[in-house]
């Protein structure tokens, strides 16, 4: 199989970073009550990850192996800086809204995962595609949660009204521990699935 492909599927589906190796669940409890922000956030930790994983692979040769895990964190504060620089400036409601959860990127243990475990022995290339797909894999189980989340919650989709008026809006959704709920629904899903291919 194309590495190309391999990487893909693992991290969209085989491997994916939150159902199989439930890491990066702060998010999930912080920002998925709301479509808007959490498309802005997953986008925003997709490059993170991508360009984080490309610029660790480039400089892996001249990184000494006992501080290679604080320049990773260097690395990786540097493009969530650019992140929410970008976002005060054209998303600023958006931005208000996340508050410090987009310096909390920092800490996702996605991306200091991914840097570490693939492009510390990778090329460049690769590693940049790797962070991008591990940040899709991220993005659509978060999307996933947060358009029932907000659709029960508050009766929309991207803040517009899809549900009847009279349709009452369960309150629990908006709630952070609807997301844990939300959350385990997924992994069962997912999981379900899963065994089924395996079982094939």
């Amino acid at each position: 199989m194309n590495r190309y492909k391999e990487v893909l599927i693992k991290n969209i589906w085989v491997e994916n970073p939150v159902f199989v190796l439930v890491l990066g669940i702060c998010s999930t409890l912080a920002v998925t009550n709301n479509l808007k922000n959490t498309l802005i956030m997953t986008v925003g930790v997709t490059l993170v990850i991508a360009f984080s994983n490309f610029t660790i692979s480039i400089l892996k040769s001249l990184i000494p192996g006992k501080v290679r895990m604080m320049i990773q964190v260097l690395v990786i504060s540097f493009y969530v800086i650019i992140v929410d620089i970008f976002l005060k400036a054209f998303v600023s409601d958006v931005s208000k809204a996340l508050g410090p959860y987009v310096g909390l990127i920092i800490t996702n243990c996605i991306i200091m995962g991914r840097a570490e475990a693939f492009a510390q022995a990778n090329n460049a290339l690769i590693s940049f595609w790797d962070g991008l797909t591990s940040g899709l894999g991220y993005m659509y189980v978060l999307i996933i949660v947060a358009f029932f989340r907000e659709l029960l919650g508050f009766g929309t989709v991207f803040g517009f009204r899809v549900l009847p008026d009279n349709f009452v809006n369960w309150t629990i959704m908006v709630m952070p521990p609807s997301a844990f709920f939300m959350l385990a629904i997924f992994i069962w899903i997912a999981k379900s699935f899963k065994k089924k291919e395996e079982s094939k």
